[in-house]
This record gives structure tokens, C-alpha cells and sequence, in this order.
């Protein structure tokens, strides 16, 4: 447990108390790596919170683009760059309310990583809104290598969310071809 729990679990009180609605989110990275996310989650005594189904979704007009440097991965992540006509897959899932600074956490919000923003979604034959999460611009760097091991738990989780084969064809380029820059 690290010390931003307290804070997670405040704020995760206030939210039930005012019966905060549900929110979508649109989950890219390795959250969807099984294994990893339970390991953080037993490490950050989140042991209680599981990820609902979710369906495959399409994020549109937006690509990866590998640009935080990562001493934990050992090199470069993956945030969002918006690019028209491309597209990013992942999952889509609905998050009770009060469960949502879990969620901000896991992704790096609450230590100042990442930032929230809408995209849009198109998922089980519907165009809706969702929440990504996606480097901080005044963290973003493109210096270094892209991290292998960040690769290969992106790889396994497109997998286990059962992802098109073609778009985890591209993900596991990721460290062979240079990647776009920001912007």
C-alpha cells in the first residue's frame, strides 16, 4: 500500500455518500493485462475492486504514441495522440461512481502522470463518450527507447480482452518501427 491510498479511499467515500453516477471508461493499456492489474492491485490493497466485462471498443481518431518515460517499465509508455482516421482499440467498461479514483489512480492521475480526457467510442454498434487517460503533456518526452516489457504486457493484455488480431499485430511492432511524434 503506497501513501496515496488514504487519499483514493477519502475521496472514494465522498463520491458514495453523493451518489457519484457511473462513468465510462475507455481502458487502452495494461490494465487489460490480467496479471498486471491484479499484482497492483494486491500492492495498493485494492484487493476488494474488480473491473466489471466491458466490451471491445474503438477509440476514433486517435493512435499511441510512446511518450512517458517509465524508470518502473524501463523505458517509454504508451499515452494518446490524436490522429484522424486512426484508431485505438481497447476495452470500454462502466465504473461505479465511487470506484472512479481507483480507476484515476491505477492510471497515474493521482501522482500527476496522467490527465483524463473524452474521446469518442464506438462500441457494440454505438457512438458514445468515454474517459481515456493519457500522458501529461509537460511530461511527455520522447527520449529514450519504447520498453519492451511494457510491449509485452500490452500485447498480453490486447489478448486477453480479446482484441483484433490485426491491431495486436501492430502493437507488437512497437519497438521495431518508430513511432509518431506528439502533437
Amino acid at each position: 500500500m503506497d501513501s496515496h491510498y488514504d487519499l483514493v479511499m477519502q475521496r472514494r467515500a465522498e463520491l458514495e455518500r453523493q451518489g457519484a453516477p457511473p462513468r465510462r471508461y475507455f481502458a487502452y493499456s495494461t490494465v487489460l493485462d490480467h496479471a498486471a492489474f491484479e499484482e497492483w492491485s494486491a500492492q495498493h490493497a485494492y484487493g476488494f475492486f474488480q473491473l466489471p466485462e466491458g466490451i471491445v471498443a474503438e477509440a476514433l481518431d486517435l493512435d499511441l504514441v510512446y511518450d512517458f518515460p517509465s524508470r518502473w517499465w524501463g523505458g517509454r509508455v504508451a499515452g494518446l495522440a490524436d490522429r484522424p482516421g486512426t484508431t485505438v482499440f481497447g476495452r470500454l467498461f462502466e465504473i461505479a461512481g465511487a470506484d472512479w479514483p481507483i480507476v484515476q489512480h491505477k492510471e497515474g492521475l493521482i501522482t500527476a502522470m496522467c490527465v483524463e480526457r473524452a474521446i469518442r467510442v464506438r462500441a457494440g454498434g454505438e457512438l458514445v463518450e468515454a474517459t481515456a487517460f493519457t500522458t501529461r503533456p509537460e511530461r511527455a518526452s520522447l527520449d529514450g527507447p519504447v520498453s519492451a516489457r511494457f510491449v509485452e504486457a500490452l500485447v498480453r493484455g490486447a489478448r486477453a480482452a480479446a482484441l483484433p488480431e490485426v491491431y495486436i499485430a501492430r502493437l507488437e511492432r512497437a519497438g521495431l518501427e518508430p513511432f509518431p511524434c506528439r502533437g
